[in-house]
């Protein structure tokens, strides 16, 4: 190879990496979009954390909220439903899966689905897990929530206890920051 082919050699291997570099930055810059797309809308942010007054829920109480587009049960449960729930065995239960980023447990056990120790508080995403229809509260044959259009009935710590539906309710991200407000996502 003589010293005249040398510069030429270096100008193609320029070009090449120009070429590559600029081709890069030009597939980057059209597939981004397609992938910013994908990411939360800004309503989306806004809810993604909420704050709900539960200081004017009476015992055997519930409300129902909106988070992320979906309805959230927020029950002040009796004593008598705790006492309930807390008596149901685990062999019994369909899903045996607590189903509560929260929990202090993985098992589906009444201790493991309430937001506080005592078991008074019980927040749930109001979802059936069959198909996405929203359960009717103290309904159904276990005195929690009944799903009318295809019959699955929950007990009340929202545990699936007959029907079709695969899982028990599930828990959202939820905590107190005070006495009477429950902090959701």
């Amino acid at each position: 190879m003589s010293h005249a082919e040398e510069p030429a050699a270096s100008r193609r291997d320029f070009l090449y990496y120009a070429t590559g570099a600029v081709g890069a930055v030009t597939a980057g810059a059209a597939i981004w979009p397609l992938i910013n797309q994908m990411n939360p809308s800004a309503d989306v942010q806004a809810l993604s954390s909420i704050y709900v007054d539960v200081g004017g829920v009476e015992e055997g109480g519930q409300i129902t909220v909106k988070f992320l587009g979906k309805p959230v049960f927020i029950r002040r449960r009796t004593p008598e439903e705790i006492e309930a729930a807390r008596a149901v065995a685990l062999s019994e239960l369909i899903d045996r899966n607590a189903r509560n980023p929260n929990s202090r447990g993985t098992t589906a056990e009444d201790v493991n689905r309430s937001l506080d120790a005592n078991g008074e508080w019980l927040v749930m995403i109001g979802v059936c897990t069959h198909l996405g229809c929203v359960p009717l509260g103290e309904a159904g044959d276990f005195g929690g929530w009944f799903c009318p259009c295809h019959g699955s009935h929950y007990d009340t710590a929202g545990r699936i206890r007959r029907g079709p539906a695969p899982e028990n309710m599930h828990i959202p991200v939820a905590r107190f920051v005070d006495a009477n407000t429950i902090q959701l996502g």
